[in-house]
Order: C-alpha cells, then sequence, then structure tokens
C-alpha cells in the first residue's frame, strides 16, 4: 500500500504507441444547458481522506495546524452516446484493507468503481469514456480496472502526466490506454450537455465537469480547484499546486460561469456539498 501513499509525497512536492489525436479547442465558454439530452448523474464513493495539518491547502499560512477529513468522489454520467467515469478515486487495491497512513494523509476506500458499478447493473466494459480533473494519486487510482474505456485527457495534463520518471511510474496504468487528447474545453458529446472545463493551476491541465441535467439543472463538479467551502469563499490556493497565479484566474474564470449559468457547485472533496447528492443507486436527471 505505501507504494500508493508515497505518492501523496510527490502531490506535497508539487505534486505509447497508439495513435493520439487531439481535439479542436472548445469555444472559450461551455455552450448553454441542454435540454433534449436524457442524463443522468450518479455519485460513487471513492475513498476518504484525513489530513492531519491543513497547512500544505493554503499559501497564506491560515491553515495551520488544522485537521479535516476529505470526502473522495467520482461520477458516472449516462448519456445517450455513452457512459463517462469523471475522476476514479483511490488506489482499487485499498477496497477494504482499513486505513493507511503516511505523512498528512490517512486515507482508506471501502469498495471499488466496478464493485459500485455493478450495483446499478453496469460493469468496466460498458464505460465508453473515463476522464480525470487531474492526475492526482486521489484522482487516478483505478485506472487500470478500465483498460477498455477511452481515457479523456487534456493534452498539459498528458504532458504533466509523463513529464519525470516518478510521474510515469505513478501513471503507469494509462500507458496503453486508448487516448483523445483535447486541448481548452471539450465538448464530450458534441451537444453541449457535458463539459470538461480546462481550469489550470492545481496542476498544468487541471479541469472541472459542467454537467448540463434537464430536470436538475447545470451541475459544476470543481476537482480540485476547491477542497474545501472555506477554500472557496477565501480563495485560498494549496501550497502544492502547479501555478497559483493561474489557479486564482481559473478561479475567477469558474466563479463567471457559476454565476452566469446558475449552476449548482459541488467541491468534490467537501462533505457538505456531497451529502446533498442522491447514493448511488439513486441519481440526478
Amino acid at each position: 500500500m505505501i507504494k500508493y501513499l508515497m505518492a501523496a509525497s510527490l502531490l506535497l512536492a508539487g505534486c505509447s504507441s497508439e495513435k493520439q489525436t487531439i481535439s479542436a479547442p472548445s469555444p472559450d465558454l461551455p455552450h448553454k444547458p441542454a435540454t433534449a439530452a436524457p442524463l443522468s448523474l450518479y455519485t460513487f464513493d471513492c475513498g476518504s481522506i484525513e489530513i492531519s495539518d491543513l497547512d500544505a491547502f493554503s499559501s497564506t499560512g491560515d491553515y495551520a495546524g488544522q485537521i479535516d477529513k476529505f470526502t473522495n468522489t467520482c461520477y458516472l454520467i449516462r448519456h445517450p452516446q455513452g457512459d463517462l467515469l469523471w475522476d476514479l478515486g483511490l488506489p482499487h487495491s485499498l477496497a477494504g484493507a482499513g486505513p493507511q497512513s503516511q505523512d498528512i494523509f490517512t486515507i482508506s476506500l471501502e469498495r471499488t468503481l466496478t464493485e459500485q458499478l455493478a450495483d446499478i447493473g453496469l460493469s468496466a466494459q460498458d464505460i465508453e469514456f473515463i476522464s480525470l480533473s487531474h492526475s492526482h494519486f486521489d484522482h487516478s487510482g483505478q485506472a487500470a480496472l478500465f483498460p477498455d474505456s477511452q481515457w479523456l485527457v487534456n493534452k498539459d495534463e498528458f504532458d504533466y502526466m509523463f513529464s519525470t520518471d516518478a510521474n510515469k511510474t505513478q501513471n503507469v496504468a494509462f500507458t496503453d490506454l486508448n487516448k483523445s487528447i483535447h486541448s481548452g474545453n471539450h465538448d464530450v458529446f458534441g451537444d453541449g450537455s457535458v463539459m470538461i472545463l480546462e481550469l489550470p493551476g492545481h496542476t498544468p491541465g487541471h479541469s472541472a465537469l459542467q454537467v448540463n441535467l434537464v430536470e436538475s439543472g447545470p451541475i459544476l463538479l470543481t476537482g480540485d480547484l476547491y477542497h474545501r467551502s472555506e477554500s472557496r469563499e477565501l480563495k485560498r490556493v494549496p501550497r502544492f499546486n502547479s501555478n497559483e497565479a493561474q489557479t486564482r484566474e481559473s478561479m475567477e474564470v469558474f466563479e463567471a460561469l457559476a454565476r452566469d449559468s446558475g449552476a449548482r457547485v459541488i467541491i468534490q472533496h467537501e462533505p457538505a456539498d456531497v451529502v446533498t447528492l442522491p447514493k448511488s443507486p439513486a441519481f440526478l436527471r
């Protein structure tokens, strides 16, 4: 288990033969919410993360000595043209092994994504697409369970994932996946209903996800643009982000979009946000 926890140290430090395709950039802002696509959004429990000292999560120093417990979530977006898994959680080998600790992190995982998919009658082979908000260990840990899915990846994040020997080792499960590499915002199904939003700074190719549900309205999944509600309110930037100035620019873009679209914002590590979502097998439509 320790090899996975060592990725936490990499996070604090700064964190193929296949043909690769590069999609044309989408417009700077996503489409307006789609009204015709019968989308559904499932929330999966992808682990928990206890932090013994939050100092690393604010460059201003005001979190020093504080503790917190993050939820870790993954999402299934079902669309007539295919299924997309957004974020892949903690490593699947942790499932049922109990809490594992290193540095400031204690992590645990009860059930794998494939086990939770089985609860709603799906298998890994049914998932057409996977995509990450970013490649940190708590968002990328179960890629090996989806060898047949197409990986939708931001070009800057892809380059970052394989830029050093340490990164290559951490991301080895992604090496042989079928890849579709995009730049800028990416319209997953071509109808504006599911948009991958390029919001760099946490990592070079960090992204958020907008899902324009017909009944529930637009949902914005933040990735790790924010880790806590207070981080959003105070615009706190983790010390380990790749670029603080870029992060702050992304925050401005995100907040303008949230305001203009009236979207419901879900901070993926914030228990107070996640608890408002239905637990699988229930879902939003």
